[in-house]
């Protein structure tokens, strides 16, 4: 099974065999969006740097920001949420990934929170 952490920005990043990691946002975060109506995703080939805005989620309550986990270059997007952003209501945590990125640090993944841990975060909300 995948290696998956989350952020405190609800974002999640699943880690994958080739030292790539895929970024889209928790369940918890659409279930407080509502329902998802727009996503902007960054360009492929883009620097991030840790804790950058990099994709925005609009839904009919609100827009939110996605921020990089952590410093590495966009390799891919999600061109499907372009023509259907309300798979992320259906599967935000599988088929609805934003983009997938190579770490500048593949270590700084190990830094984010494990699954416990993130389920502990949000009882604290």
């Amino acid at each position: 099974m995948a290696d998956i952490r989350y952020t405190k920005e609800h974002e999640w990043v699943r880690l994958e065999d080739d030292g790539t990691t895929t970024i889209g946002i928790t369940d918890h975060a659409q279930e407080a969006l509502g329902d998802v109506v727009f996503i902007e995703l960054p360009e492929p080939d883009r620097d991030l740097a840790e804790g950058e805005s990099c994709a925005v989620v609009e839904s009919v309550k609100a827009a939110s920001d996605v921020f990089a986990p952590f410093a590495g270059k966009v390799l891919e997007v999600n061109e499907v949420l372009a023509e259907d952003s309300s798979l992320v209501n259906r599967d935000a945590e599988g088929e609805a990934w934003f983009f997938r990125m190579e770490p500048t640090d593949p270590e700084a993944f190990n830094g984010l929170m494990e699954e416990a841990e993130y389920t502990a975060y949000l009882e604290t909300l």
